[in-house]
This record gives structure tokens, sequence and C-alpha cells, in this order.
């Protein structure tokens, strides 16, 4: 029996959205084995329930994708793939304001953030990878009597697991990659946030995408994600996610059938200001590096150093700028900061507020709810902190960033560098040798120089140390989805 998980919603703005519930699998929505509700950041209340998949589910994906990567995808010619591409950009394009809509229902993000910028970054990286899909070639290699050459080779079936935070763009950053190289893709989204990847399954199919080329399915980590992570007929799993659930992937894929395995995880990132910086424009970018996306982002400036010499005329303007953010419902057009994911979000932020108190730091501002509905968070600002105290070292996920002082160059590299971390970081100073110096010395798979969260679809995004392996976005990404084979011809018989 056919099961209709078509849902209709209206926003408080009365614009209606449509989009599905069910398990995008073989280019059909199906049940799952249960449900999961899905919640209005907002104000905290139901806006529908979606199919869940665990381990039977992840399994009927996975089967359908191995399909269709044997039988029609692995014959697909390269500029198949890349007219296919392009048309779900076409699609995700015409599309771009209910996109958008769900979107920012969903997560809580900013309608202005929403509409003009992560879904037409999705958009963009379908076609910047489309461009490379008939661009991907061996080399001839001169051997001793051998015709020697290699092949780059599709995987086969990559899971992606994506987070919350960001959740069509994540899906962008997975599928464009995985599919330009040859690759089928199950994606498991957040399940706090599956509505927009779901209303993305549609126009997979609208596009004309082979069942089982791409299949989208919402579930637990623990359940859905540690299965797909598990598979054995799951060549490559790409995560975006915390550190702590990454080394979980990556144990599941050492454990099962050694997958490849790419992961973009947490950060601390720092962010310095040298004496001779512009004030006005290190405070408006210091702003966005931290409070963009409601301070959900993981390459998060949530550590100013500023020098000694500025400091106080720095905090004096960052302030009054600060306190100028304007937070509120994510509908309107120019709110800046909606609300946090979550009630548990919210209580792990204000838990990381309250033990930043504890331990000894000034609350310079900020600190507490706003209002009595959703999960709304001051911008909040902490001053005379230590580099040991919790809010200095472990990544908060929220509206929280952490001012402290330095003297010089040396004293500023040692403290940018204390943490387990290293994701990004950013340097603002006029003195161009300063700024190349100091950017080749941190430890981070991202340096900003006189800007902040400044993110490219044609540029590699990645960490260092426990941020991550692998890289996001850019050429670089490629190399994650295809094996290499060497293939020697005796040509001498």
């Amino acid at each position: 029996m056919t099961v209709n998980f078509a849902t209709e919603f209206t926003t408080s703005k009365g614009d209606k959205l449509s989009f599905n519930t069910g398990l995008f699998i073989n280019n059909e929505f199906v049940e799952g084995a249960g449900t999961i509700d899905v919640i209005n950041p907002t104000n905290g209340e139901k806006i529908c329930a979606v199919q869940a998949a665990e381990e039977a589910q992840v399994n009927a994906a996975v089967d359908a994708a191995d399909k269709a990567y044997r039988e029609v995808w692995s014959k697909t010619s390269a500029r198949e793939r890349a007219r296919l591409m392009h048309k779900l950009a076409d699609l995700v394009d015409a599309n771009v304001d209910e996109i958008a809509r769900i979107e920012t229902l969903d997560n809580g993000k900013g309608i202005a953030f929403s509409k003009g910028y992560d879904i037409p970054e999705v958009s963009k990286t379908l076609r910047y990878f489309a461009g490379f899909a008939d661009k991907l070639h061996g080399k001839v290699i001169e051997t001793e009597g051998k015709l020697s050459y290699t092949r780059h080779e599709p995987i086969g079936v990559c899971g992606a697991i994506i987070p919350w935070n960001f959740p069509l763009m994540m899906a962008g950053w997975k599928l464009g990659p995985a599919l330009c190289t040859g690759n089928v893709v199950v994606l498991k989204t957040s399940e706090l946030t599956p509505l927009s990847a779901l209303k993305l399954a549609e126009l997979v199919k609208e596009a004309g995408f082979p069942p089982g080329v791409v299949n989208i399915i919402t579930g637990y980590g623990h359940i859905a994600g540690e299965r797909l992570a598990r598979h054995p007929k799951v060549g490559k799993v790409a995560f975006t996610g915390s550190t702590a659930v990454g080394r979980l992937v990556m144990k599941a894929a050492a454990e099962s059938n050694l997958k490849k395995v790419t992961l973009e995880l947490g950060g601390k990132s720092p962010n310095i200001i040298f004496d001779d910086a512009d004030i006005d424009q290190a405070v408006s970018w210091a702003h966005k590096g931290v409070f963009f996306n409601h301070g959900q982002c993981c390459c998060a400036g949530t550590r100013i150093f500023v020098q000694e010499g500025i400091y106080d005329k720095f905090m004096e303007r960052f302030k009054e700028y600060t306190s100028k953010t304007k937070v509120g419902d994510p509908f309107e057009q120019e709110t800046f900061q909606g609300p946090q994911i979550s009630q548990v979000q919210f209580d792990r932020i204000m838990g990381y507020i309250q033990a930043g108190k504890d331990e000894g730091a000034t609350c310079f501002m900020g600190g507490n709810r706003l209002g009595n509905s959703g999960y709304f968070i001051e911008p909040t600002v902490f001053t005379d902190v230590k580099g040991s105290m919790k809010i200095m070292q472990e990544e908060i996920f929220g509206p929280v960033v952490a001012v402290s002082k330095f003297k010089d160059e040396a004293d500023v590299i040692d403290k940018a560098h204390d943490t387990t971390y290293g994701l990004a970081a950013a340097v603002f100073t006029q003195n161009i040798t300063r700024a190349v110096t100091v950017a080749n010395k941190l430890e981070a798979g991202t340096v900003w120089v006189n800007c902040y969260n400044e993110l490219d679809y044609n540029t590699p995004f990645g960490g260092f140390k426990q941020s991550g392996i692998g890289r996001e976005n850019g050429e670089y990404a490629l190399e994650n989805y295809l094996q290499i084979k060497a293939v020697k011809i005796n040509v001498e018989l």
C-alpha cells in the first residue's frame, strides 16, 4: 500500500510550505520503523513527525544505492552526471524561496541568511563539482618495457552524515563531490533538522536521477548513523559534527570494513587582533565570527585575543556593536540571531555560561535567556578569562565568546595553540608581513586575514589536530571520493 507523506505547514508569516516526511529510498518516500517529532526552535512546538530509519531501512537504502551503482550509475557518462547535477542546481534555484523558509522554520536561522547564503550555496556547490565530472583522469607513467597508467575510480556507495547547523548546505557539500566522481549516496540528516533535505529529495527525483543514486534518510545517530558507518557495502563515510561523535564514526568504520573516512569536526578557533588593526573592521568581523548562525558554527571565533594597546577601546566598541544585535523571530528580514536549535542545546549553552561565572570569569554582557518561549539566548561576552577555563577549552556551540589580552606575537601564538582543536583562526592587522607570518604559524585548516567566516564552495575546508580528517570543498575534496588504480601492460610480447 502506498503511503502519502506529503505535508503542509503555514509559517508565522502566512507562507504555505510543502514537504515530504518519509524516507527517500530508491526515488520513493517510504515508511520508517517509527517517527521522530520535529520541533520549531522559535517556540518549542511540534512542526510535524518524520519517518525514522533503523537498521532495516538503512540496509534498504544501502542496497538500493549498491544496485544503482552496479547497474546504472557506474555506466552513466560523466557528461550525463554533470547534466543531472546542473538540473538539480536549477531546481534548487527555482525553489529557493520555499526551501529557505523550510530551513528557517526547521533550524531557526534568519531568513536573510537562509535565502541569501545557505540555499544559494547548495546550487553553487553542485554546479562547481558538476564541472569536474568530465575532467577526472589519471596519468601515463614512463616505465621500462611496460605501458603504465593510472585510473581514478569511484568508491561506490558513500555514506554521508550531516549536522543540524547548516542542514542543506552540508548536504550540498557531501553530494557535490560524491556524485561528480561517480559515486552513489545514502545521506542521513540530523533528526533535528530533516525537512530541507527531504525537500531536496523531491528535486532529486524531479531532476531525473536514476532510482537509488541519491537516498536521503532521517534517524537517530546511535541507530541509523551507527549502522551506516558500519555497513559492509558502504565504502566511504563522510561525517560533519562533534569530535566525540567523529571518534565513534571512525571506530565503526575501522571495526567493520575499514571504509574510507572524512571527518569535519569541532573547533575552538582563535581570533587575533593586533594593535595596528582597523578597530571598526575588527569589531564587525569579530561579531560575525562568533554570533553568525547563533554561534552554532564549528569554526566560530569563540576565543578573541586583543593586543594590550587597543584592548579597552576594542571592548568598548565591541560591546556597543554587539548590543545592537537583532535577536528574535527568524522570519523577520532584519533578524541576525535566531533561537538555538533545541532545548538540549539551550541547556548546554546556559551550563557553559554558568561554568564561566563559577570559574571566575567576568560576564561582560549577556548571559541570560531571552523571552519566555523558544530557545533564545542573549549574545554573551566573557572577560578576565584563563586558558584553563571550560569556556576557553571546550566547544560551546552557542552565542558565547571569551575575550582576553595578549602582549606580543609569541605570546598570542602560544595562547592560540592552547587547544586540542585546529579548525580555523583569524588575524587582524594592517601589516602584511605580520599577517602572512602569523597565518603561516597558526595550526589551523583555515586562516582568515582581516575577515571571518568567509566560506566558499571552491576553497578547501577542514581541520588540523582533533578538528578532523580530510577536506570538504574545492578540488581537494575530490580525492576523498576516488581510489587510484595502477594498470601495467606488457607491450614487448
